[in-house]
């Protein structure tokens, strides 16, 4: 059973960091991409960042570049999103999702990641 759960969300004062992991389980984690998705209230899920495990390979939509940078675990099946210099914009869901792929590919469409995680909240407030 495939399942992918994200940790790490909460709250953080602006200018602050958080780091949210995505745990995987249920398939073989070389063979896939994780990405990092958020959907902020009233708006459209939007994507952030890629990696593929097999090679590490990353992709960083421009709302992610500079801020956020994705990380893998291989050992623990996990992949990281350190987030810094949040912003209240920033508060959303964050969901982990999972493409199955080959090797170096990193795709950038959600309709491309076919398992999601439940989410975890990050919101942004003094």
């Amino acid at each position: 059973q495939v399942q992918l759960v994200e940790s790490g969300g909460g709250l953080v004062q602006p200018g602050g960091s958080l780091r949210l992991s995505c745990a995987a389980s249920g398939f073989n984690f070389k063979d896939c991409a994780i990405g990092w998705f958020r959907q902020a209230p009233g708006k459209e899920r939007e994507g952030l960042s890629y990696i593929n495990i097999g090679d590490g390979s990353t992709f960083y939509q421009d709302s992610a570049k500079g801020r956020f940078t994705i990380s893998k675990d291989d050992a623990k099946n996990t992949v990281y999103l350190q987030m810094s210099s949040l912003k209240p914009d920033d508060t959303a869901v964050y969901y982990c999702a999972a493409a199955i792929t080959g090797w170096g590919l990193v795709p950038t469409g959600d309709y491309e990641y076919h398992y999601w995680g439940q989410g975890t909240q990050v919101i942004i407030s003094s």
